[in-house]
């Protein structure tokens, strides 16, 4: 297991702590957190605008680039739509994620499809709309053959595993050896079919690699890379032409949850892919990337009222609206994945006083519905708030429905040099006639009126 890289600090990201009471001061003076919505997440536009403009400082220097956002990370249309006027594409891993793009406004030519399970009806969908598409297995490729327009618009890649090894946390390292994704390209024979693969289909000319996210050290993402751009080159001297012209390298840079801190920086990324690659931003190979937590990790955070304190076995616990719910990932793997905690009164000022080792639970019913444990905070009580830090990407954008808890609302906001706040909904909050309507309410008799199966 390779440790992650350290970087000298970087700048504070917008977000940081020192915004936060503003914007939830406001946000409960206008009832967006209350009693009746408990918990909302906070997106901050300033910050994401400046996210998305260091990434593309970063690759300044390479002359055919396309910055695409993995929609998994904050799979809400308005956001997908500020980062395409930003000049950010999409990448998607679904019919949904591909309709989000869409209905975003992203041109078909500014998405990649990668999954490793796309239907026949899937790929057909991107091949007719134009949308570039990274195969994920060579009998992926066999299908393609078989759907493929004559003229179509879409650039076509093969995803490949380089095996370069895992992370810290295995779950989010995608190039270990039995990994689900791409050719594992050091199985025996894998690297000949793969040149073969190319030999025979002058419309595949994309490489596509990624080494995995969160806890993956740079130097590990730049070996997956090295390792795709030494096989582009054995294709392209192989074959004797130019055949592979574009290399998609990924995204998956790691984000720092410690402080407010920003390590590593995306030009600490290009740095270290500069030295193991040393030709990769010269143009020779256009480039795809696919960044997605290390863009909104640090431009939001989750806000939760807190219900009730109580003890038990001497440790105080406080219960509150954010858990497995919205911060699953968190209350799942808490070693993998610890959030920082803020403390907040009820009217979203920062709470002062003496330490107090605190559990800080969700609203779920299962007991390890807890999102941090033992932590030194102020004394909460009944009506106070906690935030969770730096939850921008994933935690409320991709909730888990359990306990048909309502999806919580998002709102982005911004702050004006005077310190005012405007805040603008992203999404509204679930209501119980949609929860209701998703789980099946226009078919309540189907099972036990007149209709049902054992003829009752």
């Amino acid at each position: 297991m390779t440790s992650v890289s350290t970087f000298p600090t970087g700048p504070a990201v917008p977000p940081a702590a020192h915004r936060v009471p503003a914007v939830l001061r406001r946000a409960v003076a206008t009832g967006l957190v209350a009693e009746g919505h408990p918990v909302a997440g906070f997106l901050d536009t300033d910050g994401i605008r400046a996210s998305v403009a260091a990434l593309q400082e970063a690759y300044a220097q390479a002359p055919d680039v396309l910055h695409t956002f993995a929609v998994k990370a904050a799979s809400l249309v308005p956001v997908l739509r500020l980062l395409a006027r930003l000049g950010m594409g999409c990448e998607v891993a679904g019919p949904g994620e591909l309709r989000l793009a869409l209905d975003a406004g992203v041109a078909p030519s500014r998405i990649v499809l990668d999954s490793p399970a796309k239907t026949r009806q899937e790929i057909s969908e991107a091949l007719t709309l134009g949308v570039a598409l990274n195969a994920d297995n060579l009998d992926e490729l066999r299908r393609i053959d078989a759907l493929r327009p004559a003229h179509s618009a879409s650039v076509i890649g093969l995803r490949v595993n380089p095996q370069v090894g895992s992370g810290s946390i295995g779950a989010m390292s995608t190039a270990t050896a039995t990994s689900k994704f791409g050719v594992a390209l050091r199985d025996p024979g894998a690297r000949d079919r793969v040149v073969a693969a190319f030999a025979e289909r002058p419309w595949l000319t994309r490489l596509h690699a990624h080494v995995g996210s969160q806890g993956c050290p740079l130097e590990l993402i730049a070996e997956g890379i090295a390792e795709t751009y030494r096989l582009a080159e054995e294709i392209n001297a192989t074959l004797g032409v130019r055949r592979v012209t574009s290399l998609d390298i990924g995204g998956g840079l790691p984000v720092n949850f410690e402080d407010d801190m920003t390590r590593p920086t995306f030009a600490d990324h290009v740095r270290v892919l500069g030295e193991a690659v040393p030709g990769l931003l010269d143009g020779r190979y256009a480039l795809v990337t696919e960044f997605g937590r290390s863009l909104l990790a640090k431009n939001g955070f989750i806000a939760a009222r807190v219900e009730y304190t109580k003890e038990a076995g001497g440790r105080r616990i406080a219960v509150t609206h954010a858990g497995a719910q919205t911060a699953t990932r968190t209350v799942l793997m808490p070693d993998a994945w610890p959030l920082r905690v803020g403390a907040f009164d009820a009217h979203g000022d920062p709470l002062t006083g003496p330490p107090l080792r605190q559990d800080i639970a969700g609203p779920c019913c299962f007991a390890g519905d807890v999102v941090a444990h033992g932590r030194e905070l102020p004394e909460l009580a009944e009506g106070d708030h906690v935030v969770l830090h730096d939850t921008g990407a994933y935690y409320f954008s991709t909730p888990w429905a359990y306990n048909s808890l309502p999806r919580p609302a998002v709102y982005g906001f911004t702050t004006g040099q005077d310190g005012d706040v405007r805040l603008v909904t992203v999404r509204a909050p679930q209501t119980l006639d949609e929860i209701a309507a998703e789980s099946g309410l226009a078919h309540a008799d189907a099972l036990a009126g007149p209709d049902a199966p054992d003829g009752t």
